[in-house]
């Protein structure tokens, strides 16, 4: 096969799938469009008493737990990766991430 033919190939063979995804899409909305016309008022009740709408309150800023050794004012809340200071500051020496723990 030479290119113009591969490239002819191809682009049927993507047509196709086109058409299956979107025959697949169009079977599964209405799958679920169906779905949709069992659930009851009493069920969306009891729904929403087991399963209240999100949560209470917004969570706290995390408070600072390390500092850099060389510049007192970076700090780090310990959440997320490790950052670029603290990795700088280990790379070539023995200290650990316990040795920057804010006393």
């Amino acid at each position: 096969m030479d290119i113009a033919q591969l490239r002819a190939h191809i682009d049927d063979l993507q047509s196709t799938l086109a058409k299956k995804v979107s025959q697949q899409r169009a079977f599964f909305e209405s799958q679920l469009a169906d779905l949709s016309g069992y659930v009851s008022k009493r069920a969306t009740a009891a729904y929403k008493v087991v399963a209240p709408n999100g949560r209470a309150g917004k969570r706290a800023k995390a408070q600072p737990r390390y500092q850099s050794k060389k510049d007192k004012s970076v700090k780090w809340s310990g959440r997320g990766m490790t950052p670029i200071w603290m990795r700088d500051e280990m790379k070539g020496t023995k200290l650990k991430k316990e040795d920057f723990l804010i006393k």
